[in-house]
Parts: C-alpha cells; sequence; structure tokens
C-alpha cells in the first residue's frame, strides 16, 4: 500500500499561556518540543495505523520565540517512510495577533518507529510524495537518515550511497 503525505497531515493549534513560558515571555523551549512530539506522533500513527514511538528528534530549529497569547499552529506529515521508521517533518506557525496573518517560526524533523504490541518494529506503507515541497522533502530524507546513521555508527561512511552522490557526482 502507498500512501500520500497529505493523508497524515495533523495540524494542532493552541494559545500559549503564561505558566508555559520562560521569564522573557516566550513559550518554553521544551514545551514546544513536547507540542511537536505529540503531533508528529498523530502523524505517524495516522500513516502507520500503529502504535509509534518516538526514535529521534533529528532538527529543531528555534528560529523565532513564541509570544504569551501567540496563536501557535503546529502541522506535521510523515516526509517519507521507510521499512518501519518514518520522517516527519513539522513547521511551527504563529498567527499575527492584529493581521492574523501567519509566519513560521519553527521547523523540526522527528522520526518514528511502528511498533506491534509487544514493541518489536513493524512495516509501514510507503509514501507516495505529490506537492514540490512533498518531494523536495521526500528526497532529502534518505540523505538524512544516511547520515545520522553514520554518526551514530550504525553505518560506514562508505556505504551510503546517497550521500557520496553529493559529493562524488
Amino acid at each position: 500500500m502507498v500512501k500520500t503525505p497529505k493523508e497524515s497531515l495533523t495540524i494542532f493549534t493552541d494559545i500559549v499561556l503564561p505558566g508555559e513560558s520562560n521569564p522573557l515571555g516566550n513559550l518554553f523551549g521544551g514545551e514546544l518540543l513536547a507540542r511537536m512530539d505529540r503531533t508528529c506522533s498523530i502523524a505517524a500513527r495516522r500513516h502507520s495505523h500503529a502504535i509509534v514511538v518516538t526514535a529521534s528528534v533529528n532538527h529543531v530549529a528555534f528560529n523565532n520565540a513564541v509570544p504569551v497569547g501567540s496563536v501557535m499552529t503546529i502541522e506535521a506529515k510523515v516526509s517519507r517512510a521507510f521499512r518501519s521508521s518514518m520522517e516527519i517533518y513539522v513547521d511551527v506557525w504563529v498567527e499575527d495577533r492584529e493581521s492574523q496573518v501567519r509566519s513560521k517560526v519553527n521547523e523540526g524533523i522527528y522520526t518514528f518507529v511502528a511498533v506491534d504490541k509487544d514493541g518489536k518494529p513493524i512495516a509501514v506503507p510507503q509514501i507516495e510524495p505529490e506537492t514540490a515541497l512533498e518531494k523536495e522533502r521526500y528526497e532529502g530524507a534518505l540523505r538524512r537518515k544516511q547520515l545520522s546513521l553514520i554518526l551514530s555508527g550504525k553505518m560506514k561512511p562508505t556505504d551510503a550511497d546517497e550521500l557520496r552522490t553529493l559529493f562524488i557526482g
């Protein structure tokens, strides 16, 4: 079975409250990470129809602060599926209080693994990207996975075919 990224799209909208903020009046980074993780978890579950666990947080960019009172929207969807793992790309948007114009303030890339009731990895459906952005993220996912495996010592650099093509051609 092949699915599209939009089938896993998960959107979480919330308001930032004072109790969730640091002394500068901005959302705690850890609070944002937790919300991103939960949103990505739902996207992975929607894709796999299985129990999913966070395998890694591959990248998070705290590009802009999220002030108290902001309406924040987190959008996540599967960017690529491998055997049992899924890369989830997540974007964080903040709505301007007056103009209601949304601007992207943060993003992240998470990896989730689908597991059975005993915690053993299980196969997930593959992804067929549709939009230009989905295709770009899909293509980059294999390079990101290979780099992560090299850095963790689970893959030799000489075995990273996709990465090697970037440097050798």
